[in-house]
This record gives C-alpha cells, sequence and structure tokens, in this order.
C-alpha cells in the first residue's frame, strides 16, 4: 500500500451509493453509523455552518471507506475537558472488512484528520467507541487517542488533544 493509492472524496449524492456498497457487516450500526446517517448528519451541518467534513475514502479505484469529521456540538455526556474548548467529534469511521490490516484506516484517518485542520484549524478530537469494539479501541489508541472516563450510553469517549 501506498499513500498516494489512498483519496479522499467530499461524500455527496454522487458517492453514497458506492459507499452504501462497502463491507461492513461486521460493524453494526451500534458501532459504527451508516452511511445515510452520516450524510444526514452532514447535510445538517453544512445547514448550520459548521466546520468539519465527510469524506468518502478511495483506495486506488474502489471506494473501501467513509469518515466525518465535525465540530462538536455541545453534549451532556461530553468530557468536562471538552466543555472548555471547540473541537471536532469523529462520527461514522469505518473501512471495508476487505481492505483492513493492510494500513489503509490508519494512512486515510490521518489524512482525513489532516485535511479538515488545514481547511479549518486544528482542535482537539473526540469520538465515541462501543465497549464491545476492542479493534477500535486499539486502532485508536495507536493513532494518539487515550480514554477519557466518560461515557455516552455503550460508548466510551476517546480524545486526542493537541
Amino acid at each position: 500500500m501506498q499513500a498516494n493509492d489512498i483519496s479522499l472524496e467530499l461524500l455527496s449524492r454522487q458517492n453514497i451509493e458506492k459507499v452504501r456498497s462497502i463491507h461492513r457487516e461486521d460493524v453494526p450500526t451500534s458501532f459504527v453509523e451508516d452511511a445515510d446517517s452520516i450524510f444526514a448528519l452532514t447535510e445538517y451541518g453544512t445547514a448550520h455552518h459548521l466546520a468539519g467534513c465527510a469524506y468518502a475514502i478511495r483506495y486506488q479505484d474502489q471506494y473501501v471507506g467513509l469518515i466525518l469529521i465535525g465540530e462538536a456540538i455541545p453534549w451532556e455526556c461530553d468530557p468536562p475537558v471538552m466543555r472548555k474548548m471547540p473541537f471536532y467529534r469523529i462520527l461514522g469511521f469505518v473501512i471495508d472488512n476487505r481492505y483492513r490490516s493492510r494500513g489503509i484506516g490508519g494512512a486515510a484517518f490521518e489524512l482525513a484528520i489532516q485535511n479538515v485542520y488545514n481547511q479549518f484549524g486544528a482542535r482537539p478530537l473526540a469520538l465515541g467507541v462501543h465497549k464491545d469494539n476492542h479493534a477500535a479501541s486499539q486502532f485508536y489508541k495507536r493513532h494518539g487517542f487515550h480514554k477519557a472516563d466518560a461515557w455516552d450510553g455503550a460508548d466510551e469517549y476517546y480524545l486526542r488533544m493537541l
């Protein structure tokens, strides 16, 4: 895998059908939102002028994933440290199960973060990981996140500060 084999496209009506067809049967929507939910959140963010982007992730000529990184609207369950500053919330990150464990997800993840930082400015990042999604927990720890000792239902917060 080479980094230039990975590209990001803004999630749109033109590519949503291809993103819907990625293989993610092993990742329930209780772990990661589906493409339609992410698209709806993207439209909400655009309508309310929130910073951030939702991307369709491509590897070579295939659509292989999805990620939304957007300006966080405060939630009651946000960790106290995050209530003191603007931050981005990461939602809907998933990679097609046929393309996992090749470095594609990690490279796409960091590329998406860098794109949002370049376009809107750097901010801390927060995301929720379902308590039973151990693979995701390990992935995010490898990418500089730490547990925040805060929960949103069955999702534990992970933070990456600047």
